[in-house]
């Protein structure tokens, strides 16, 4: 008969024995997990309950729950609108909601990542998991430094275990063993009668290493926020920016912003390349889309060329600078009734749909004289189409300049730019405007190409359309510490996968004299989670060792017909932990 068994039944309780006591050490430590002891709360104290508040805080559950209450506390901030990004819409929801906005002003729902209660959060978020971190690293380092513990008496306690006799020595199978355990990279050493392993430390290395990147995503994230800027705009063909506060057409930036900040350089758009697809389905589609910039460093930075694509930006220092959008600018040549000139100059108009129909306004605010000598002021309501085709008057039949049309209405008084309430360049206030008539009474609306003029009636001047130049909205952005957001998001997810799928095991090999003098060997296997991989493994370990070390005869077998214990087979116990 074969000396081969597998264990089975069910593990005893707590352990009440030394061997069973042994046993319980050699499985601790596979987990750099603190154990929480149940605190005795009548007896605490002020320091008793000062470390259990420490306990509870830095212990993983509580750093799951702070994390999910950042993620709920987040949703406010996608969507009310925030103070630091659209104070219009806030002035706008507090207008509209007399009883809501004030409540949300009180909560902080419309500052949320500034408010009291998300940074205390994010506060007790960062000291959760550093002072779970902590105490977690310094003891796995010191099971690195360690050696595997011995075995322990009974490895038929193991969740994995498996026997037979040899006729080898026992320090040979231990040898044999010993370099085994080595090749398949386990950390090995002999420790009495038996050689000790562990494999699978890169569990633990992900399991801290992704609390590591979860600690530097979200510093990363806060400094990102505190120092973070962003700002555009729309650069005419031939003209330039200078990347200071005074040329953004809109701006906002985080708290801890100071204008020293903004990386010095200058770029002037010298052309925009934009070309369609002109047939098939996907007609209109982009193909080229790009800017031609010439931009420098510095005040006396010698000038580069570059061109930006989408998704494609000019990166200098911290700050990117993101193609974004684009359109045109029609000219507009103004002369009053003495034929003098009050204005003209490039007006760029916002595009409504992918065609680029586009419209805007164009305000004549001084210089201007009525027929009367009168001092007023302009304003024209203008409508673009880059491809026009009769009979489609409100919509561009292609975004490229094929067929540009644009519609007039001329309007003339106040304005309302002196009141000091500021308005939309792409929007003309009619309220104190009145619309110029025709002889039947009709308001004055005409539909211009490039190099005709419009007569206003009565002697009221010209507008002439004189040609179109194209324009770029440039996306200016600077965000501290997005390469340490992104590196750490990276690790984590490695750190993650580590931790998921890699197996922390044990495997104890022991070869001793039998009563018999032949050499009985014996080996154990525990996983530090639910899974197959030790007992397999376990298995493909013994059947190699028992290659080297096969099966002594059974001494209950006739001399007739000998036959050696059969090669092991490692299977998990039933019922027990594995």
């Amino acid at each position: 008969m074969s000396n081969s068994t597998t264990t089975g039944g069910t593990p005893a309780p707590a352990p009440q024995n030394n061997d069973e006591q042994d046993l319980g050490a050699a499985a601790s430590q596979l987990s750099t997990a603190p154990q929480e002891d149940a605190p005795n709360l009548p007896a605490l104290g002020v320091i008793g309950w000062a470390r259990w508040f420490w306990r509870q805080l830095t212990s993983m559950r509580v750093a799951l729950l702070l994390l999910f209450l950042l993620s709920l506390g987040a949703i406010p901030g996608s969507l009310i609108p925030q103070s630091g990004t659209d104070d219009t819409k806030v002035a706008d929801f507090t207008r509209r909601h007399s009883f809501l906005g004030p409540l949300y002003d009180k909560l902080g729902l419309f500052h949320v990542y500034s408010s009291v209660w998300f940074s205390a959060i994010y506060i007790l978020l960062f000291i959760s998991l550093i002072g779970c971190i902590v105490p977690r690293t310094w003891q796995f380092v010191g099971q690195l430094r360690g050696r595997p513990p011995g075995a322990p008496r009974r490895l038929t306690r193991l969740p994995a275990y498996t026997t037979w006799r040899t006729e080898a020595e026992p320090e040979q199978i231990r040898e044999a063993a010993l370099v085994l355990l080595k090749k398949r990279r386990f950390r090995a050493h002999l420790a009495g009668d038996a050689v000790a392993a562990e494999k699978g430390y890169l569990r633990e290395v992900g399991n801290l290493a992704f609390h590591i990147a979860l600690i530097v995503m979200l510093t990363s994230f806060a400094w990102g926020q505190l120092y973070k800027s962003e700002g555009n705009k729309l650069t005419l063909e031939g003209d330039g920016f200078s990347n200071t506060l005074t040329q953004y057409d809109d701006f906002k930036s985080g708290a801890l912003f100071d204008t020293d900040d903004l990386d010095p350089f200058s770029f002037t758009l010298k052309d925009f390349t934009g070309t369609y697809e002109t047939t098939g389905p996907n007609r209109g589609t982009p193909r080229t889309y790009q800017a031609d910039l010439s931009y420098s460093v510095g005040a006396y930075g010698k000038p580069k060329k570059r061109t930006i694509k989408v998704n494609e930006p000019l990166v200098v220092g911290d700050s990117k600078v993101y193609l974004t959008a684009h359109g045109y600018a029609p000219v507009i040549t103004v002369r009053d009734g003495k034929g003098d000139v009050v204005f003209d100059q490039p007006v760029a108009l916002l595009p409504l749909d992918s065609n680029v129909t586009s419209s805007g306004a164009v305000k004549v605010m001084d210089g201007y004289r009525n027929p009367q000598g009168v001092a007023e002021q302009l304003g024209i309501q203008a409508f673009f189409l880059p491809t026009y085709v009769p009979g489609n008057e409100i919509a561009s039949q292609f975004p490229a300049l094929e067929n540009p049309v644009l519609n007039l209405a001329p309007y003339y008084g106040d304005l309302g730019v002196n009141a000091g309430i500021p308005q939309s360049v792409y929007q003309l206030d009619k309220t104190h405007m009145k619309a110029f008539k025709d002889a039947k009474g009709k308001q004055v609306r005409e539909n211009l190409k490039p190099g005709e003029t419009m007569k206003l009636p009565g002697g009221a001047g010209t507008i002439t359309y004189a040609g179109t130049r194209e324009w770029a909205n440039f996306q200016i952005t600077r965000q501290p510490a997005a390469d340490w957001a992104l590196g750490g998001a990276i690790v984590a997810i490695f750190g993650l996968a580590g931790s998921l799928f890699i197996q922390r095991r044990r495997v104890w090999v022991r070869a001793v004299k039998g009563a018999d003098g032949v050499t009985v060997v014996e080996m154990g296997g525990l996983g530090r989670s639910e899974s197959a991989k030790v007992p397999e493994e376990l298995g493909v370990l013994a059947g190699t060792l028992y290659d080297q070390a096969p099966g002594a005869p059974d001494p209950d077998a006739t001399t007739s017909d000998p036959e050696p214990d059969p090669e092991p087979r490692a299977v998990p116990a039933e019922g027990a932990e594995k």
